[in-house]
This record gives C-alpha cells, sequence and structure tokens, in this order.
C-alpha cells in the first residue's frame, strides 16, 4: 500500500483511505500530516470504513479524540491541532490507547513532540493545482 497517488477530489481521497484501511492491520500508529482541509479527515473516513465500520467519522478537532469500534479493532482518532505541546498529549490517555488491538491515528502528530508514539504509517496530504496528492509509508 507505500506509494504516492495523485488524487482529484474527496471521493478518491474517501476510497484511498478505504483501501489502505483493508490492507491495514492492528497494532497501527498511523500519522497524518498536511496543512488545513488537505484531506486528513476525509481519508480517515475511509479508512474508517476500510476497517469495517460504516459510521460517521467526525473530525476531532475540538473534541480531540474520536473514538470507533471497527471489525479489524478500536480505532482512536486524534487531532493535536489545537494542543500546546507534549503535556497535553499526556492528558489524553495516549499511551492507554495503543493496545495490541488499536488504530491510533494522529493528525498534526508534530505537535505532541515526544509525546507522541513512532508511526507505523505515515499518510501525508498536499494540495495540487487540482486536487490532492497523498503519500503513504511504512516506518
Amino acid at each position: 500500500m507505500e506509494g504516492d497517488y495523485v488524487l482529484k477530489d474527496a471521493g478518491e481521497t474517501q476510497a484511498l483511505g478505504q483501501s489502505f484501511g483493508a490492507q491495514v492491520t492492528a497494532p497501527a500508529v498511523i500519522h497524518l500530516q498536511g496543512d488545513l482541509g488537505a484531506g486528513k479527515t476525509t481519508f480517515i473516513q475511509g479508512l474508517v470504513r476500510g476497517l469495517g465500520a460504516d459510521v460517521a467519522v467526525l473530525s476531532p478537532t475540538y473534541t480531540l479524540v474520536e473514538e470507533y469500534t471497527t471489525e479489524k479493532g478500536q480505532v482512536h482518532h486524534l487531532d493535536l491541532y489545537r494542543i500546546a505541546g507534549p503535556d497535553e498529549v499526556e492528558s489524553l490517555g495516549l499511551r492507554d490507547r495503543c493496545g495490541p488491538d488499536d488504530f491510533v491515528l494522529i493528525e498534526w502528530p508534530d505537535r505532541g513532540g515526544d509525546a507522541v508514539p513512532t508511526p507505523t504509517w505515515t499518510v501525508s496530504l498536499e494540495y495540487l493545482d487540482a486536487g490532492r496528492s497523498a503519500s503513504i509509508v511504512e516506518t
């Protein structure tokens, strides 16, 4: 599933996420990188569907954490955009969310510094003139 992709719209971003979700196995820590509006949550919507859950996936920008139960394991979707640093990550109980059946999806991982676990996968999304590009790397 590693590779670089050109995505022309949100539907293709979700489809890539769904394909990735169908192939990834727990435990996994997935860092999602990209500017505001680049498609991180859209990718995660597809990923959760690919893991076997047909649920509404919401951006955790204000709640900081959203959780979903899927056929393949528990998903912990974190958005660290609004945190001030590593100390606030500790208050989210991140270490307790990294069990053998867990998928930990972290948007804006750099804001958490050393308190953020090392990724199993890194997904980077960027704007193109038309659409987006995505890079998926196993780390």
